[in-house]
């Protein structure tokens, strides 16, 4: 709160949401978070062979990731788990596609040093009235020691330089 010329705290004003928008009008929404273990960049066509990678070599840790329990995601695919690089691209325009529309936030979780895919951050509304946003992450089997990590990183992230205050960490 600010003070008035009276003395009395008059309260700050924030930026207009309405029920249609997810960010408030004139929020900014960040590109990149940098840490020494990973960086965070939006979620795009450009990253579909490595995230396909990603994801596929850790199906069924990625299923046991706090957020994802009900197995619908990685998909199924017959004969195998997963989906088509195609079926991949076209969910990974859809994920930038809502980034440009301010409609979700997915991130793809890179490595520092070889820039592999290691993991994503999803930022979408969420169905409850009870939460802002819900917060999923998944790392690769092979990086799972940065699954915690990730999640707490993404969590004083989303504190600091995001607009909401009540996040739906999916059993985190």
């Amino acid at each position: 709160m600010n003070a008035s010329a009276g003395g009395l705290p008059t309260p700050v004003q924030l930026p207009a949401m309405t029920s249609d928008t997810f960010v408030p009008v004139g929020f900014e929404p960040p590109t990149s978070l940098a840490t020494d273990w990973f960086t965070l960049e939006p979620l795009g066509p450009q990253h579909n062979q490595a995230d396909h990678a990603a994801w596929m070599s850790s199906i069924e840790h990625i299923r046991s990731t706090p957020g994802y329990p009900d197995n619908t995601w990685p998909p199924p695919w017959p004969p195998l788990d997963g989906m088509t690089m195609e079926d991949n691209l076209s969910e990974l325009r859809r994920h930038a596609e809502d980034f440009a529309r301010r409609a979700g936030f997915s991130f793809s979780v890179i490595d520092p040093t070889d820039h592999d895919v290691i993991g994503c951050v999803y930022l979408y509304p969420s169905a409850s009235e009870e939460w802002d946003v819900t917060v999923q992450s998944w790392v690769r089997a092979d990086r799972a020691h940065l699954d915690r990590v990730l999640a707490e990183v993404v969590e004083r992230w989303l504190a600091t330089d995001w607009p909401w205050k009540r996040l739906d960490r999916c059993g985190r």
